[in-house]
């Protein structure tokens, strides 16, 4: 459903990704780690379309990103890392706004809006401004606005920003239920507990470079910890392993 070829991004001289090759198939979770500033947000912007590519393809559900950007968008959920609302909106006509971008009817629009307030604890708060929600509750309505059209691709950059661990356990429990329908979900995260829980494949960026991507099963065999792992192989990586070539 994803899969990234050889892709790589410049600003200036400064290359963030660089030859990045990567592949979620359906039903996977894929958890995407890195040092701060190693090119996770770039790499998810890339893929959502809010960044061209410097070099390489990216597919999205078989669509190129860049020669049929509207396709591939159409069936992609994004959460980013800093989810932008319309504060002066209620969180009903925010939902019911995003629904009109996607095009979708009003009748299932309704359905969708109570499905999702259901599942995001939203309902008693729905008619009641955005500006007056706590973060975790904007979180649940980014979410919430991200699965109204029902993406076959979901791209989430800090999944549990703002959330209380009541909203992580619920979030947990829906990108499972997500993932056993046939949805591939990229997740960029900090949170190695979370990725090491939740994710079926993991991938790991270091100054822009994909250091290591497998199954989870078989990167922490033998009873190994993410955590060791992780900060294995990012001490260990070469100075060099990013930038111009």
């Amino acid at each position: 459903m994803i899969k990234l070829t050889d892709v790589g991004k410049s600003f200036g001289d400064h290359w963030a990704v660089k030859g990045l090759n990567i592949e979620v198939n359906k039903g996977e979770i894929y958890g995407f780690l890195g040092p701060n500033g190693a090119g996770k947000t770039t790499t998810i912007k890339m893929i959502s379309g809010l960044l061209r590519p410097g070099t390489g393809r990216i597919l999205v559900g078989g669509y190129d990103i860049v020669e049929e950007p509207i396709k591939a968008k159409s069936i992609t959920g994004y959460v980013p890392d800093k989810g932008f609302v319309y504060e002066k909106l209620s969180g009903l006509e925010f939902l019911n706004f995003i629904a009109a971008l996607y095009k979708i009817g009003p009748a299932r629009a309704a359905e969708k809006i109570e499905e999702l307030s259901s599942k995001f604890s939203l309902r008693e708060v729905l008619d009641e401004l955005v500006e007056n929600y706590s973060a975790g509750m904007k979180q649940r309505l980014v979410f919430a606005a991200a699965l109204l059209h029902d993406p076959a691709v979901l791209l989430i950059d800090e999944p549990i920003i703002g959330l209380d661990p009541k909203g992580i356990r619920m979030l947990k429990k829906m990108l499972e239920g997500f993932a056993m329908k046939g949805v591939a979900i990229f997740m960029a995260t900090h949170s190695l507990l979370l990725a090491e829980e939740l994710c079926s494949h993991i991938g790991i960026i270091h100054r822009g470079r994909l250091i290591a991507a497998d199954a989870k099963d078989n990167l922490l065999s033998g009873g190994r910890r993410l955590e060791d792992l992780f900060l294995e192989i990012t001490e260990e990586a070469p100075s060099g392993s990013a930038g111009v070539e």
